[in-house]
């Protein structure tokens, strides 16, 4: 596979549905224009109609808007509804909405809020949506993560919605880590069916607002940083493209910058920390995501415990 890997290399996305999370700015939005000029049918899956139109008007291509609110469970029903009976087939779901060191909040669900949207929503929406990209030869589930799933990340069973106490970073790093093992346990489901794939990306230190809650003790480093080592939403969203359209990519593949940091550059195949690959809690995470959103995943059937 190249080292040099470039937008000029994403495949040609005509016939090919893609639906990209979080899409009316920063790296979703790059994600989105980059599928469209290649020609995807892109639905911009966001919070905000408004600025999704906004999005839109500069994009060229086959683009559309869908209301998704990854704070609401209904919002996720209703969006996932639409776009069932929009779209019989679905080619990419690109899960890529995210909050960032958020302030102790909650959603409509009482989740708590990076938990609740990083993952919880997204676990939700592709389990959804899963049937209408089942029967797609080369269809594919990706989700964004961070390298913040190293930093002081771990799932908190015992305490999965920081009730007890609240760490902005160590909440991110939770939310983050259960996007990683989410993908393992959904690829290790999908392998027997054969025809999706789950994979993971991350964009490295990208200058989006992504970062306008960093807490007040690293915001100025932060300010400092992103500008000299960070690289543009372009760059930050190539490992998501590479891992949602390169042909050699495999399932539970994570694309991340090629930099010896995983800071900046172009997007290679990465490793993840030791703890996403535990299977036991990847698969203790799954039964309580799913207990938690009321979605289950039918078509799937569970792989045996880990001994």
């Amino acid at each position: 596979m190249s080292d040099t890997w470039t937008e000029q290399h994403i495949p040609d996305q005509h016939g090919r549905v893609a639906i990209v999370t979080g899409a009316n700015t920063g790296l979703g939005f790059e994600t989105a224009r980059m599928l469209a000029e290649r020609g995807a049918a892109v639905v911009l899956a966001v919070r905000d109609v408004e600025k999704g139109e906004q999005a839109t008007a500069r994009i060229t291509g086959d683009v559309t808007v869908q209301a998704l609110d990854l704070t609401s469970l209904d919002s996720i029903r209703s969006a996932a509804a639409d776009l069932r009976a929009t779209h019989h087939r679905i080619d990419l779901l690109i899960n890529n909405a995210g909050v960032m060191y958020t302030p102790r909040q909650t959603t409509a669900d009482g989740f708590e809020l990076q938990l609740g949207t990083n993952h919880l929503g997204h676990f939700a929406l592709t389990g959804l949506l899963l049937d209408r990209l089942l029967p797609v030869p080369g269809s594919r589930v990706v989700t964004v993560s961070s390298t913040g799933h190293r930093i002081r990340a771990a799932i908190h069973f015992d305490d999965l919605q920081w009730e007890r106490s609240y760490s902005r970073v160590g909440a991110y790093g939770q939310s983050k880590l259960a996007n990683l093992m989410f993908t393992y346990e959904l690829q290790r489901r999908l392998a027997p069916l054969g025809t999706t794939i789950a994979t993971a990306a991350h964009p490295g230190l990208s200058r989006t607002d992504l970062l306008r809650n960093t807490p007040a003790v690293l915001r100025t480093p932060v300010t400092w940083i992103a500008p000299l080592l960070g690289q543009t939403a372009e760059m930050g969203a190539l490992p998501t493209l590479r891992a949602a359209t390169d042909p050699a990519v495999v399932g539970g593949q994570y694309y991340g910058p090629g930099d010896r940091r995983e800071v900046k550059g172009h997007p290679k195949p990465v490793s993840s920390s030791p703890d996403s690959h535990d299977q036991v809690a990847q698969q203790r995470l799954w039964t309580v995501s799913e207990e938690l959103t009321g979605v289950t995943y039918p078509a799937l059937t569970p792989q045996p415990e880990p001994s």
